[in-house]
């Protein structure tokens, strides 16, 4: 018996075909068959979830950065955090996170993980997906060609505002948007002519992705709106060393004197102002990679890091950040995770029990612990927890001034401003203790934010990359003040660079070790590829571009050398992977108010200290926006391991 189509299957079959078969006509076609004989079956329901990154509250920016990603060559997708950086950069002269910083679900006046339209930001209760009509033919979808989808919610779950099914009749080209209940789903069908053609499950995995730590893991040195400055104009910040601070590069704006409340309105802008934390974090952008390379998945990311944390002040204990703000942070960064894995429900305030000061040796930790702990029935699980800490525990940052400081420099003797001055001894001294605290830490990840014991491994550790060290691996940077000329008092040691270089070792060891003890996952391929781009990689005569220039303009007899500041670009692609002093003072170009220098820091308006602030404070000898994606892609990569072996993965 011959099967005579009606007219919305002829539609149908014109929609998969490319014409009638020769010779046939309508009342001779197999009821299978389309108009060339392509089975029906051939038509499928494609979907993705419209923001999988829920972290950016447009989902117009989580597509940039997803479009980004899919326009990636095969081999550029072997590192698609660093290509898609790169390839962003190359768009946007002053970087992509300016337009987004403000736009997400982290409220930087309560320091609270809060979206703008006030849905609930940790526990979804449902996520908007796109769904599509997909037919295997060369041909598009015709725009006349009607196709009914019907959306029946899975057992216990709802769709549409009355609990019912939705039924809605639209052009088959026109992409579908359905608003699909977490985590049960929804089934789709789609019906031409009555008759079922395409049908699916969509059922959304969502990823509570959590980061925590130091500087390495908020972005420091890679604000998300850095400093302008201006063409014409110079600053002037006396002297020091019996040498000229005149000619340097000023902001814009309509400041009168250096730190005046209108050049303090120009300063550098920040996801979290306080720690320093940006959009560029490797830990963020990590998660986001994770979110926009399965069309299936959606991401809630949850990062607390703060430059200049420890594991003790940071981590443990209220740490107020790297920048004085007026609302600095309230929580330590584990209390912090614990209030937003808790939602909408309280997690309250609890004296904790001995056991985290490890028998005395955390003496900071005895008597009177108090942290936020969220009741387990009401904590959401965390699938992935990045970690970057164990730096400043053993006081590396000291380690890198005594590299980069002259022997003679008065900045050894303000430890307060530059932090104290540590030789090889006095940091490896301190790496037994850190043993004693990543062991902690690791109580902590368990007994307070509920990380199941057989599933440490969902902890992923990351590894400091080398700082100095050129393309054998082997010797460090030459002395010298490549990239230091901001201020006289820098002068980079090669010896004693390669002695922090064997101390970071032997702190990457350490930190290995402490990953097998406790089966974390440990992330260190990034280290191998930062070789050759730390802080002396590029030029600092004839430049091919300002990008790879390591010296700070300055401007002499009126005119800019070697380039003019407004033509920096922040996030350009450049050799080096870490921030230089030169480069700090021209990203975030960190400066005080003179009240608060007066107030606060007990010193008079002294200019040379507002220089030393802008190359140290704002980020010098971290990594680029080029090295946290380095950073990221290596995380990720470890991430999607973890994932598969728990049934999150792709």
């Amino acid at each position: 018996m011959m099967f005579r189509p009606t007219e919305a299957l002829i539609a149908l079959m014109i929609l998969v075909g490319t014409g009638w078969p020769a010779g046939a006509a309508p009342g001779d076609l197999d009821p299978s068959q389309g108009a060339t004989g392509v089975p029906l079956s051939t038509a499928s329901i494609t979907w993705r979830v419209e923001n999988p990154f829920r972290f950016f509250a447009d989902p117009a920016d989580t597509e940039v950065h997803r479009a980004t990603y899919e326009a990636l060559s095969p081999d550029e997708k072997r590192s698609p955090v660093l290509s898609s950086e790169r390839a962003l950069s190359s768009r946007m002269e002053d970087g992509w996170a300016a337009s987004m910083y403000r736009k997400t679900c982290w409220n930087w006046t309560t320091s609270r993980f809060e979206c703008p339209d006030r849905q609930s930001y940790i526990d979804p209760k449902e996520h908007t997906v796109v769904a599509q009509l997909s037919v295997l033919t060369p041909e598009q979808p015709g725009s006349t060609v009607e196709c009914t989808w019907l959306t029946t919610p899975q057992s216990g779950g709802q769709a549409g505002k009355n609990g019912k099914g939705l039924v809605v009749t639209q052009a088959c080209a026109d992409p579908y948007k359905i608003d699909v209940p977490y985590p049960h789903g929804v089934d789709v069908a789609v019906e031409i002519g009555g008759r079922q053609i395409a049908a699916t499950a969509i059922r959304v995995k969502d990823l509570l992705i959590a980061g925590m730590g130091d500087s390495f893991a908020s972005g420091e040195g890679n604000p998300d709106i850095p400093v302008r400055f201006s063409r014409e104009r110079a600053a002037d910040y006396g002297s020091a060393n019996n040498e000229d601070l005149t000619g340097f590069p000023a902001r814009v704006g309509s400041w009168k004197q250096i730190g005046d409340k209108d050049f303090i309105d120009e300063n550098a802008r920040w996801l979290d102002q306080a720690c320093h934390r940006s959009l560029y974090s490797y830990q963020l952008r990590a998660a986001l990679q994770l979110a926009v390379e399965d069309p299936h998945r959606a991401v809630t990311y949850v990062g607390v890091a703060c430059s200049g944390s420890e594991i003790v002040p940071g981590l443990f204990l209220r740490y107020k950040g790297n920048e004085w703000v007026p609302r600095p942070p309230e929580l330590s960064q584990i209390s912090a995770l614990a209030e937003a894995q808790c939602g909408a429900e309280e997690a309250p305030m609890q004296d904790l029990p001995e056991a985290y000061h490890m028998t005395g040796k955390i003496p900071e930790l005895q008597g009177g612990l108090v942290l936020r702990k969220c009741e387990p029935p009401n904590a959401r699980k965390i699938d992935l927890m990045f970690v970057s800490i164990g730096g400043n525990d053993v006081g590396f940052a000291r380690l890198v001034a005594n590299a980069v400081l002259a022997d003679e420099s008065l900045l050894r003797q303000l430890g307060g401003w530059f932090g104290q001055v540590y030789q090889p001894a006095e940091a490896l001294g301190r790496l037994a203790n850190l043993e004693a605290r990543y062991k902690s830490l690791n109580r902590a990840l368990h007994n307070i934010l509920h990380i199941p014991w057989e599933q440490s491994d969902r902890v992923i550790l990351t590894a400091y990359p080398a700082l100095a060290l050129l393309d054998d691996g082997k010797r460090a940077c030459p002395d010298g003040r490549a990239g230091m000329d901001v201020l006289p008092d820098f002068l980079l040691s090669t010896k004693k660079a390669l002695d922090g270089e064997k101390v970071a070792d032997r702190l990457n060891a350490t930190m290995k070790k402490a990953t097998a003890a406790y089966g974390w996952s440990f992330v260190d391929a990034h280290r191998a590829k930062f070789i050759g781009r730390g802080l002396c990689a590029g030029f600092t005569d004839n430049a091919l571009s300002a990008a790879d220039d390591l010296r700070i303009p300055r401007r002499v007899d009126g005119a800019w050398v070697p380039y003019n500041p407004a033509d920096f670009r922040a996030y350009a692609t450049r050799q080096r992977w870490f921030r230089t002093p030169n480069d700090a003072y021209m990203t975030g170009n960190f400066h005080v108010s003179a009240g608060l220098m007066q107030k606060v820091l007990k010193l008079e308006a002294v200019s040379f200290v507002q220089v030393l602030l802008a190359a140290t404070y704002s980020g010098a000898f971290h990594p680029t926006a080029e090295g946290h994606a380095a950073i990221a892609d290596a995380a990720a990569d470890r991430a999607r391991q973890v994932l598969a072996k728990y049934g999150r993965g792709s």
